[in-house]
């Protein structure tokens, strides 16, 4: 008779487990196209924008919480450079534009509130962000004229990246769900003699 009960309430135990564990899914995909406006912080380098897209993945530890990884690129965009003469860094100046692309990894916890017909949710991601318009730069101001240039080595490519914001997911039946919006802040700290410290850029998705 115990070991009746025992199974019951085991089964019981179970089945609850279940049911609790199908109201949200243990992972979610997603993939998307991303604008990003880019401020850098030397003065004379130019604002601009930047196009691509890419997706992230998120593993639910409970309902509202899951942890988060974010992979974003922006393709071959071009940066204007308007680097007068006479600076440390840069004696002989400079005019032009230069090709390079931005890349960001970042991950962290992500807040969801879910709901049938929406599901707002906010995100705080912590990682790096790749960029190869430094290093492009410095091949092509530094190493083409004798002093121009007021130092030797190229910038580093890689710089911490960080980014605060959330957006909202329209449920599209049981297993597909569109995003018609996200809004972030992102800062990366590209601090080199070309960008001379932090960037506090704003970026916008579309995603499924």
């Amino acid at each position: 008779m115990k070991i009746t009960k025992v199974a019951l309430v085991s089964a019981l135990l179970l089945i609850g487990v279940a049911v609790w564990a199908q109201e949200y899914p243990l992972k979610e995909v997603g993939f998307d196209f991303s604008y990003a406006r880019y401020a850098p912080s030397g003065g004379y380098t130019q604002g601009h924008s930047l196009n691509g897209g890419g997706g992230s993945l998120v593993y639910n530890i409970v309902e509202y919480l899951g942890i988060k990884a974010d992979l974003q690129g922006y393709g071959s965009n071009l940066t204007y450079f308007v680097i007068p003469a006479g600076l440390t860094n840069f004696p002989g100046g400079f005019t032009g534009n230069i090709q390079g692309n931005l890349f960001t990894y970042m991950f962290g916890p992500q807040l969801k509130v879910r709901v049938s017909k929406f599901q707002p949710f906010v995100h705080l991601l912590l990682g790096g962000a790749h960029s190869n318009v430094y290093g492009k730069a410095f091949r092509a101001i530094c190493q083409q004229a004798v002093e121009v240039c007021g130092f030797s080595k190229a910038p580093a490519g890689d710089a911490f990246a960080m980014t605060f914001g959330g957006g909202l997911n329209i449920p599209i039946g049981h297993k597909v769900s569109f995003r018609p919006a996200e809004i972030d802040y992102l800062m990366t700290n590209f601090n080199n003699a070309f960008n001379n410290g932090l960037q506090n850029n704003f970026r916008y998705f579309s995603r499924n």
